[in-house]
């Protein structure tokens, strides 16, 4: 069971589109750091690289989730899946 220092909604974080990652500024002056593949596979756990401190991030799964689309077959090919 982990501790949180506090819970963040995501909107609250600010958004790198370099590194796709989001951040929030931690006490010890460093930033909170989650990844969008991270919140794409479901994690929920912003760390700090210089202290202990992790946040639990508030935020609307589906919207990150990067799951299969089912494509439609047509008559004369397969089932196809297709990855977003």
């Amino acid at each position: 069971m982990s501790v949180f220092h506090d819970e963040v909604e995501i909107e609250d974080f600010e958004f790198d589109e370099d590194t796709e990652t989001y951040y929030f500024p931690c006490p010890c002056g460093d930033r909170f750091a989650i990844t969008r593949e991270d919140l794409e596979n479901g994690e929920e756990v912003a760390t700090c690289p210089s202290c202990s401190l992790i946040v639990k991030v508030i935020y609307d799964k589906e919207l990150f989730m990067s799951g299969e689309t089912i494509v439609a077959p047509s008559s004369t090919s397969k089932l196809e899946l297709v990855q977003s």
